[in-house]
């Protein structure tokens, strides 16, 4: 319960404590507190306090504060934060509390009994629910093994799904249509971190960029899709190239890319450095991409909003370069100001 505490089970258990919010101990919101924090700075709550009496109540609690707050970025990064933790005590886990965890969700699947490298064997239905996110093609249903209506999984893929099963689960809970107060205590302890949050939101973001690329200089349409990327927005296919291809071109490392797209829920360590690499030249025919034109981007629909700096322009690059030069003729007061 304390490391899986979004079952049946465990909320049936903190409702058995009978606890109050207002009555909770400084230990349990200390870790709910941490749990935010984690989730927000670092996507990914690590394992807490051994003590269950503390580990249990402070998922409800973290969920009820972060439900509490209107940013919406903020709910879908602890939610995020916390489905990624599943994932990774999923992949050591036995098989059979595979099935259980599996089973909370009402999942029809079973073992395989022993078809390597497949040990689940999951209703195709109950697969696509959990795939409908993805844009990685090794998740649709035509490139994977299919017999009598079941899919055919290893155990880290099963992880992966029950990672997004448990994403929407939390995400569902953390959709509150009406405002709630919390008590004093609790909502200044929410206070504090939304503050943290807001501040380092910029941090985040940008923490691994070298120091040459200025984001100020993106074109509208690399801003937007740059802003959906960290949101945990998906971009089509023509947009994550787009996207990746710039940032190369301007000076960020592939590393660098890889990391941005981290926030994902479909994130896959293995396909996207593949895809980044070779984007970058370090693959397959070793060339260099640039990014397709704005005519392409247009006719794609990719290019959502112009300036006064596209009129005129005729590639996401050429734009970079102007908007630099833009940049450096202002004066300090005038870059201040904007």
């Amino acid at each position: 319960m304390a490391k899986y505490p979004f079952t049946n089970e465990a909320a049936e258990y903190v409702r058995n404590l009978d606890l109050k919010i207002e009555d909770m101990s400084n230990p349990i919101l200390t870790r709910a507190e941490q749990r935010i924090e984690e989730a927000l700075l670092y996507a990914h709550v690590n394992t807490g306090s051994r003590n269950n009496e503390i580990e249990i109540p402070s998922f409800p609690v973290a969920v009820m504060m972060v439900a509490s707050t209107a940013d919406t970025l903020m709910k879908r990064r602890y939610a995020l934060a916390e489905a990624k933790r599943v994932y990774n005590l999923l992949n050591e886990e036995e098989k059979d509390m595979i099935l259980k965890i599996a089973s909370a969700f009402n999942w029809r699947i079973r073992l395989t009994n022993n078809i390597p490298p497949y040990e689940f064997a999951l209703s195709f239905t109950d697969y696509l629910k959990n795939t409908t996110r993805f844009q990685a093609k090794q998740w649709k249903l035509v490139n994977r093994i299919v017999v009598d209506g079941e899919v055919y999984l290893t155990q880290d893929h099963t992880a992966r799904l029950l990672e997004e099963e448990v994403r929407a689960h939390i995400e569902k809970k953390l959709d509150t249509k009406g405002k709630f107060a919390l008590p004093q205590n609790v909502a200044d302890r929410l206070e504090q971190l939304k503050k943290t949050f807001i501040k380092q939101k910029g941090k985040i973001q940008f923490e691994e960029f070298p120091k040459e690329v200025n984001i100020t200089a993106f074109p509208p349409c690399i801003k937007n899709m740059y802003d959906n990327i960290n949101s945990g927005h998906h971009l089509s296919h023509i947009g994550r190239f787009a996207l990746t291809s710039f940032l190369i071109n301007i000076g960020m490392t592939p590393e660098n890319v890889i990391n941005l797209y981290r926030s994902l829920s479909d994130f896959n360590e293995r396909l996207t450095r593949y895809q980044v690499e070779h984007i970058a030249g370090g693959r397959g025919s070793r060339t260099k991409y640039i990014p397709p034109r704005c005519n392409t981007l247009r006719t794609h629909g990719v290019c959502t909003s112009t300036d006064q700096i596209c009129k005129g322009t005729r590639h996401p690059l050429a734009y970079y370069r102007r908007k630099l030069r833009t940049i450096k003729t202002k004066t300090p007061t005038e870059q201040t100001q904007k």
